[in-house]
């Protein structure tokens, strides 16, 4: 039987839902009668007290959260793919118990940690590739992997032996060298990469003991990148198949955007598995499953004015706290503020740290900005708690999850021994 709170607490949940969707088609209406930001329409029914939330903070919406899952879910189960989540853009594992209730309970990782942490925190052996693998941290990570990929040759031979006693599954990451990623930071197939082993590379014969193939072509790409990629990993890899178990068609797959076609990724994984019905198929999607999924808030606690450029100084950072948006460079969207319009108030926003080149801009808002204003970075889940730094020992923003209930739950918040402990 249940109780009289927890009937309750699964109808307001139901409602919570529903007021989202309903807002997703409210905009859609709205939008072609009227110019007007989304992200206005978006968070109304996130009724965040953002007065009794600490700044900085990162926020989880734990709806947006689940509805993510749920379509990955779903993709999951009609193409028949294993999807498992890359923890190098995602790793918050307070949540990994709302993983499991989806079915999604493995994990690609990169590293010692990433693979201890699937490990301890998911439950499950994890599947682990790396550039390079050390010897000194291979038997470890070992034992916390089935799936081991290897980015070269000589990898394979060194640590193959020590692998294949232990029953892991072992492959080789591979290079198309077709990538449609524009920005070269993100682009793993230009000229000269380190990353996966060419078609010329490889003769005729993958070396006894290898399983898999692996490779990651993409970044927030679309399926039918993947389809245009696959033709390509095809024709160069192909006849490898027979000799192999499974393929890691990596990341990148950005299914939970708005706009992406679930059903020809469905499609396109569907017919792949018709043509080579004995391999496993296995996607590692990273932001895919924390896209839109909450935000960072943080404070303006000063203004600045240099040449008549105004700057909100923050108590974050975007080198320290939001770095894809220096290095892809990308600009994010600030609730209820716009791109620069003349006649509207107008800054930059500046971050707490002495790099010279910590801010970003312009934004404009409906009315000036004065000190203890929160200004609050959309969608700021995916790629960053996983790359910050303490660079000048700025304050690391504090973690939390806007539950299903409407309610904050802080999870872990950071000070002076966080900072000490990672030195010496």
């Amino acid at each position: 039987m249940h109780s009289i709170g927890s009937i309750k607490k699964h109808y307001k949940y139901l409602f919570y839902l529903c007021m989202h969707d309903f807002l997703e088609v409210f905009y859609k209406l709205v939008s072609k009668k009227i110019h007007i930001k989304k992200s206005l329409f978006k968070n109304i029914f996130l009724t965040m007290d953002y007065s009794k939330i600490p700044s900085p903070c990162y926020i989880l919406d734990e709806v947006a959260f689940r509805k993510n899952l749920e379509l990955i879910r779903n993709v999951k189960e009609k193409s028949g793919a294993e999807i498992i989540l890359a923890f190098k853009a995602f790793a918050l594992w307070k949540v990994f118990p709302i993983l499991k209730e989806y079915d999604l309970n493995h994990a690609a990782a990169s590293s010692l940690a990433e693979s201890k942490l699937a490990f301890e925190e998911m439950g499950n052996k994890a599947h682990t590739y790396s550039p390079a693998f050390t010897e000194k941290e291979f038997s470890e990570i070992s034992s916390y992997s089935n799936y081991i990929t290897f980015n070269s040759l000589r990898q394979f031979e060194q640590f193959h032996p020590q692998a294949a006693k232990k029953g892991i599954s072992c492959g080789l990451r591979i290079n198309p060298e077709y990538s449609q990623v524009e920005t070269a930071l993100y682009n793993p197939c230009s000229a000269g990469s380190r990353l996966g082993i060419t078609a010329d590379s490889l003769g005729d014969k993958l070396p006894e003991g290898v399983e898999g193939l692996h490779f990651h072509t993409l970044c927030e790409s679309t399926s039918y990148e993947l389809e245009k990629t696959l033709e390509v990993v095809i024709q160069k890899f192909g006849k490898f198949f027979p000799q192999i178990k499974w393929i890691n068609m990596g990341g990148g797959h950005l299914m939970t955007k708005k706009g992406y076609n679930t059903e020809h990724l469905i499609s396109l994984i569907r017919s792949f598995k018709s043509a080579y019905p004995h391999l496993e198929v296995i996607l590692e999607p990273g932001s895919a499953f924390a896209w839109q999924t909450g935000v960072l808030v943080s404070s303006v606690i000063d203004i600045v004015e240099n040449n008549g450029i105004k700057t909100a100084m923050l108590d974050v950072s975007f080198s320290c706290h939001m770095p894809d948006c220096l290095e892809m460079p990308y600009k994010p969207v600030i609730t209820n503020a716009c791109d620069e319009q003349a006649g509207k108030p107008t800054y930059r926003m500046g971050g707490n740290s002495c790099l010279a080149g910590d801010f970003m801009g312009n934004w404009s808002f409906d009315k000036e900005l004065k000190i203890g204003d929160r200004i609050i970075f959309e969608d700021m889940i995916h790629y960053t708690m996983v790359k910050t730094t303490m660079f000048n020992g700025v304050s690391h923003p504090a973690i939390g999850i806007w539950s299903k209930d409407n309610e904050f739950k802080l999870i872990r918040q950071f000070g002076y021994e966080d900072y000490k402990n990672r030195l010496s």
